[in-house]
């Protein structure tokens, strides 16, 4: 399934999603350098505009995980300006940290070592969870033989 074709579309406002035409590749730097410096002004515009809309905004919380590119090198990236620009707002994020038993990619243990980094000292709170821990949990509570790690 494909964003923006489920049954939770109704969730999400269109004009707040962003598209980009490529991912980071599980690569931090690509999401940090590259591929998220492309589309920040977009993000952060985006996260203006939501705070305007609100009447007092008390926090920030993230979601995203530590493995992928996407989730550490462009997290961090965001989490950097979100930092600098809404400095007496809080800050969380629930985050999803790699497992080695259930990785997809061989680069997770890195992209979240360089994520720890950015978020011990931009984030107030976060809530890890970790990849192996909910794998098991799909399969031996909602006997799902094969949880999917992607989305189609």
């Amino acid at each position: 399934m494909r964003f923006g074709q489920g049954h939770t579309d109704h969730y999400f406002n269109p004009s707040q999603i962003i598209n980009a035409k490529e991912d980071a590749s599980n690569c931090y730097a690509r999401g940090y350098y590259t591929m998220g410096r492309a589309i920040l002004e977009e993000s952060i515009e985006n996260v203006r505009k939501q705070v305007e809309a609100c009447d007092c905004v008390q926090s920030f919380f993230v979601f995203h995980s530590f493995g992928g590119g996407t989730g550490s090198g462009f997290s961090s990236l965001l989490l950097d300006h979100i930092a600098s620009e809404f400095t007496s707002k809080s800050r969380l994020a629930c985050a999803v940290y790699p497992s080695p038993k259930v990785s997809t990619a061989i680069v997770e243990p890195y992209n979240a070592v360089l994520l720890t980094h950015t978020s011990m000292e931009n984030m107030d709170v976060v809530f890890l969870m970790d990849n192996e821990a909910m794998y098991n949990l799909c399969r031996s509570r909602l006997s799902i033989e094969r949880p999917p790690t992607k989305l189609k």
